[in-house]
């Protein structure tokens, strides 16, 4: 799953860490050649944006109370859409745009590891 769909203020903090993640990252990459920070900017995006997009869907269908079933489906919907984004992302950085593969898939994997991790670092603070 994502980030907690049961609490907006947690999903806000997730998000956030994972933007925070992508800009250090990208920071820190362009610092050898601004090229190497777009790619890892790119690779980022590519994680983050699908989980945003996944978020404003879930938040959408959360307030509605839906029948017995289709919160599965709801789920799942939000689930494909978000991998669909996250290919299609992956591809037109790496194709048109020529991005460089190592910034960008250890961009990608770290807001991954964010996206994992931070749930479970934020409910043993608070």
């Amino acid at each position: 799953m994502s980030v907690s769909l049961y609490s907006v203020k947690m999903a806000r903090k997730v998000l956030l860490l994972q933007l925070a993640t992508l800009v250090v990252i990208s920071a820190l990459f362009a610092l050898k050649d601004t090229i190497w920070g777009l790619s890892a900017l790119m690779g980022g995006v590519a994680a983050w944006l699908p989980n945003v997009m996944f978020m404003i869907f879930a938040w959408r269908h959360q307030a509605q109370t839906p029948a017995k079933g289709r919160v599965a489906w709801s789920f799942a919907l939000g689930e494909a859409l978000k991998v669909f984004v996250t290919i299609i992302l992956l591809i037109v950085a790496l194709g048109p745009f020529d991005a460089v593969f190592m910034p960008l898939a250890l961009c990608w994997i770290s807001v991954l590891v964010v996206q994992i991790l931070a749930p479970a670092v934020i409910n043993n603070k608070g």
